[in-house]
């Protein structure tokens, strides 16, 4: 099973990264991942459901370990591994299996 986690830390700091921040990137930049994009204010990765459970685990005992009071995550079901996601379970349509989608486009439904 491919899986998608979007996760943020809190509290944000505007002039730069906190900690908590840091070391979520970190642990998603080490994990066994297949793809990770890092934001200004959250993560997005993507891999098999192990190596996303592993990878929360972590991110979740260090990023509260180094300051962090929030720690949001929402894990999504993109489909079976070696297998293109069946209709409907990819949220941004136009983009090719294996890509971490995106925001919404203007007027779609983000569900």
């Amino acid at each position: 099973m491919i899986l998608r986690l979007e996760c943020t830390t809190e509290p944000f700091d505007l002039d730069e990264p906190p900690e908590h921040a840091l070391v979520a990137r970190e642990v998603l930049g080490a994990a066994a991942l297949d793809a990770v994009d890092v934001g200004p204010f959250g993560n997005t990765a993507q891999g098999s459901a192990e190596a996303v459970v592993e990878a929360v685990a972590e991110l979740l005992r260090r990023t509260l370990a180094a300051g962090a009071t929030r720690v949001s995550l929402q894990v999504n079901v993109l489909g079976e591994a070696g297998r293109a996601p069946a209709a409907g379970q990819d949220a941004t349509p136009g983009e090719a299996p294996g890509d971490i989608p995106g925001p919404a486009r203007s007027g779609e439904d983000p569900r």
